[in-house]
């Protein structure tokens, strides 16, 4: 039996509303878990967790702006348990906020450690996910991604999503391996080549240029025990959802 259980982030369906209809077709085709990002659980998350368990899937984690851990953590920390999860995991720094120097990247990582402090206190973990822009070198030829993980402590995790860090222009591979005992959760985000337009360039895992089978062996390494699938533009979610549980199965059986 696999580790690994397989998560869905719901994000990738958000343009086919209303998203609760979706629970069926994604447990139908055989993911375990959904990854969920806000506001799909904002306006009734108890509601959303019923619906959850009516379909047997459980919640992975919450995608939730890191403003919000900052904050008004306590807010982010009841949605979490009103979802039966206890990951939190700020996902984003909009452009106008992201900071050109080591310094700024470090206060972010000290924000993060600090959230992580007041979310072990209730049982939660809370996790960084990355997109391509910590991968791109600041001035001084340091890399966001390494001042930010350094300055936020061992506490905090890491979602790594592959298919930003081969946009970032950095390996994989070497970085499964560099922040093997941060990962606890994996993206297995699949890009097309650079200057696809359709669907901004993504594609289903496995449809992509990204060499899954040679990166599989390196998941065992990390503390990961769920696989997620995201796309951030599909134009069928339901064929983005079923071709890519149907390779992430193949590939960890």
């Amino acid at each position: 039996m696999s580790r690994y259980s397989i998560s869905f982030q719901l994000y990738s369906s958000r343009l086919f509303p209303p998203i609760e209809a979706h629970l069926d077709y994604l447990a139908e085709v055989g993911y375990d878990a959904l990854e969920l990002w806000l506001p799909a659980y904002e306006s009734n998350a108890a509601d959303f967790r019923r619906r959850m368990d009516d379909t047997g899937l459980r919640c992975s984690g919450i995608h939730m702006p890191l403003a919000g851990l900052i904050k008004e953590p306590k807010k982010f920390f009841d949605y979490a348990h009103a979802l039966g999860t206890t990951t939190l995991i700020p996902p984003y720094i909009p452009a106008a906020d992201r900071s050109a120097t080591a310094d700024g990247w470090r206060r972010v990582g000290e924000s993060l450690g600090a959230g992580a402090e007041a979310a072990k206190k209730e049982g939660l973990k809370v996790a960084w996910h990355n997109h391509d822009f910590e991968y791109h070198r600041l001035e001084d030829r340091s890399r966001p991604i390494d001042i930010l993980l350094e300055a936020a402590g061992p506490d905090v995790d890491f979602e790594i999503d592959i298919g930003w860090v081969t946009r970032g222009w950095a390996d994989p591979a070497q970085e499964l391996q560099r922040y093997a005992d941060r990962i606890t959760t994996i993206q297995l985000k699949d890009t097309a080549p650079p200057g696809t337009a359709l669907d901004e360039g993504w594609v289903p895992t496995g449809d992509g240029i990204i060499d899954w089978k040679a990166l599989y062996p390196l998941f065992a390494k990390t503390r990961a025990d769920v696989l997620v699938v995201e796309h951030d533009n599909p134009t069928d979610w339901k064929v983005l959802a079923k071709r890519s549980v149907d390779y992430i199965k193949a590939l960890i059986a």
